[in-house]
């Protein structure tokens, strides 16, 4: 059985680098451009970057985060029995279709 697990900063954290890469930025237009030349160029444009990124996961509405996969190593065969009698159990109901059925029964049975 394979489980979602989705991850996601706090909105504190996240406006903590924030703020931070801002201030970053800051610092590289005013101090280390004129003193570095183009590495200053490329300082700044790298922390404006990391700021617009963590403003974005802060305050962004479509933002989810990244994907972990979890593995679940307890398919024992009593729990797949169980699974598929409650399975059988559904379907003789008529609470989910034939073709539900078969498709659910085909993936319990591949997992194992």
């Amino acid at each position: 059985m394979r489980k979602r697990v989705t991850v996601k900063l706090s909105r504190a954290q996240t406006l903590i680098v924030a703020f931070a890469a801002l201030g970053l930025t800051i610092f590289g237009v005013v101090t280390i451009v004129p003193m570095m030349g183009l590495f200053g160029i490329i300082w700044t444009i790298l922390a404006a970057s990391i700021s617009v990124y963590y403003f974005y996961m802060a305050f962004g509405k479509r933002y989810v985060g990244p994907e972990i996969h979890i593995e679940d190593e307890t398919n024992s065969s009593a729990d797949m029995t169980s699974r598929l009698q409650q399975l059988e159990a559904l379907h003789a109901q008529k609470l989910i279709t034939d073709e539900e059925y078969e498709k659910k029964r085909q993936e319990l049975l591949r997992s194992l």
